[in-house]
């Protein structure tokens, strides 16, 4: 039944009842009008307009459930759906908005994969030309500042030695630039030794304490879990360090199941409702792209904790 014929038959119920009340009931209607007639005939429209509410109300419950999944419904949280509760129409409009989250879901997946797979590609490239142009760059001129130096007076020679230690600083900025874009350490020697290097290396930068708890039984996983995995640990310890106020942060890599969990939890100020900004919802597209799942919450104490669970076989979009 469509829900127009669903409408008219409740109404039609309604109204039906109330004139078969006036037909049957001993009530009749002065002119003028008594009180006690004016009195039954309001009473009897409000049971009338109070019947008929109600049974709108119940006939339309579906619609207020939809629409309240609209408003909130997140392509980034899939899996939001409607049971097809309600009779004809109702319950065939809930299907039809649950096939278009369905699809909608697969073709937001989709496109992500491709945007994240092509940002990893340019960043690889960028990182190679950092690696043998500027670098290399650099560390000729470093090499010529060094042969300078030895050939000239000593005012000279102070100055060419400072030159030389700024061009070491400035290379030593490109070389953590490079293992940002790409880190080659998880293409040579895997996801935990590039989280330890991620971890003291942020731990050097920052002056916070970085703690690892890593099982030792981690099972193999796909090049591209792993560098989602590495990604949103790196997107979470740059979190840390510009928003917590923390003092302590700890990454864990554990077993759970038929895939893993990477935990990052810090001791700052914590939060009561994660803003979603760009660094968030990247990290859960990235999430997405491996069939993952990201929580945000606060910690058990004090600070944030963010965890991502990974299965071991990477989703087919």
């Amino acid at each position: 039944m469509s829900l127009f014929w669903r409408i008219f038959a409740l109404n039609a119920v309604v109204l039906g009842t109330a004139t078969a009340l006036l037909l049957l009931a001993p009530v009749t209607v002065s002119v003028p009008v008594l009180l006690t007639e004016a009195v039954i005939l309001v009473g009897g429209l409000a049971v009338m307009l109070v019947a008929n509410a109600a049974l709108l109300r119940f006939g339309l419950a579906p619609l207020d459930r939809l629409t309240k999944l609209m408003t909130t419904v997140d392509l980034l949280r899939p899996g939001q759906r409607l049971p097809a509760s309600g009779g004809g129409g109702v319950a065939e409009l809930i299907r039809t908005f649950n096939a278009m989250l369905e699809r909608l879901e697969q073709e937001r997946a989709a496109s992500s994969a491709r945007a994240l797979l092509a940002q990893e590609a340019e960043r690889r490239r960028i990182a190679q030309e950092l690696h043998d142009e500027v670098g290399q760059s650099m560390t000729a001129i470093l090499l010529g500042l060094k042969r300078s130096a030895d050939d000239v007076p000593e005012p000279q020679r102070r100055e060419l030695r400072e030159l030389q230690e700024i061009t070491r600083e400035s290379l030593d900025e490109v070389r953590r630039l490079v293992r940002r874009l790409r880190p080659g350490v998880l293409d040579d020697l895997g996801l935990v030794s590039a989280l330890t290097s991620l971890g003291e290396d942020f731990a050097t930068h920052t002056g916070l304490l970085v703690t690892r708890r890593f099982d030792a039984d981690l099972p193999p996983l796909e090049p591209e879990t792993e560098l989602v995995l590495y990604r949103v640990a790196q997107e979470s310890l740059t979190n840390v360090a510009r928003h917590a106020d923390a003092g302590r942060v700890t990454v864990a890599l554990r077993r759970a199941g038929d895939g893993v969990v990477l935990t990052v939890t810090d001791d700052g100020s914590g939060i009561e409702a994660p803003r979603e900004g760009a660094g968030i919802r990247g990290m859960r597209e990235r999430a997405l792209l491996v069939g993952g799942s990201l929580e945000i919450t606060p910690a058990p104490r004090a600070g944030t904790r963010v965890q991502l669970t990974a299965p071991l076989a990477r989703k087919q979009l």
